[in-house]
């Protein structure tokens, strides 16, 4: 991988939550091949397996962890192993997280809905709850079990995962984008909650990527662009998706203690325009 900065993370143990997910896998081959000592946590474990595999096969330092981030028990257990295996945690980056179908409409908008289509009223409290969860819970619970390391260094970073339906929601996921800016919110507490600890906390706010999650979603089987992915183009000033490597730039600028030494509560858009452009 073509590293965009020349930042040596070497010493440093970085915990990585989603790590068997495009832009969070990235970011794990990019921290090992920067150095760092790399704790890939997810919670299936075939993509982390391959990862670890990937990663020592080059002679660098990182570990597959199986673990749901919803599970406290769990990962204070993983959380013991890993500063046993690899030290202390240096940096968090939250990376679990996604979207339920259950709490998706079919439409954009109510009055164009069909009879048999899922609409605002049809959503599901459980797919609501489990959006919220995921998100959520899932950046708080890591949180609170690994920072205290940092808070016992006196030092750390944490780097959530935000997103443009932070700033305007999207059309069709209602919940995702109200966690979303929760997440956001939550950054920005979390900065100023830890201060005076010498702990920084910043999150990236990704443009649209092509995933296992959002595939089909954004092309039809014979590879050609969805209304709604031709849709999210027009409002790109780039006019093009923002690739995985792409958002290392800024991951490893907020993450690195001396580049950024007084950057903590900001959530940086990495996003093409997107957020820029107002359509007309």
């Amino acid at each position: 991988m073509n590293l965009p900065l020349n930042i040596d993370f070497t010493g440093k143990t970085v915990v990585i939550t989603g790590a068997g997910g495009v832009l969070c896998g990235t970011m794990a081959r990019a921290f090992a091949q920067a150095g760092a000592r790399v704790a890939a946590l997810n919670r299936s474990v075939e993509s982390i397996r391959k990862l670890e595999e990937e990663c020592q096969a080059k002679g660098q330092i990182c570990r597959a962890w199986q673990v749901n981030v919803l599970d406290r028990e769990a990962l204070k257990n993983v959380h013991e192993q890993i500063k046993e295996e690899l030290g202390p945690c240096d940096i968090l980056i939250n990376g679990a997280g996604g979207n339920n179908p259950k709490a998706t409409t079919d439409n954009e908008y109510q009055d164009e809905a069909k009879a048999g289509q899922k609409t605002f009223f049809d959503l599901e409290e459980e797919g609501v709850d489990a959006v919220f969860r995921l998100n959520f819970q899932g950046t708080l619970i890591p949180t609170q079990v690994f920072v205290e390391d940092m808070v016992h260094k006196k030092h750390g970073c944490i780097l959530n995962i935000s997103s443009m339906n932070a700033y305007t929601p999207l059309t069709k996921i209602p919940a995702y984008s109200a966690a979303k800016a929760g997440i956001s919110n939550f950054t920005q507490w979390l900065a100023v909650h830890f201060a005076g600890t010498g702990i920084r906390c910043n999150a990236i706010a990704p443009g649209f990527l092509v995933s296992g999650q959002n595939r089909a979603l954004l092309f039809q089987e014979d590879g050609t662009p969805t209304a709604r992915s031709r849709k999210i183009l027009r409002g790109t000033p780039m006019n093009r998706f923002v690739e995985s490597e792409e958002l290392l730039g800024g991951v490893f600028f907020l993450c690195d203690d001396r580049a950024a030494s007084a950057v903590t509560g900001v959530v940086l858009p990495i996003d093409g325009g997107f957020s820029a452009c107002s359509g007309v």
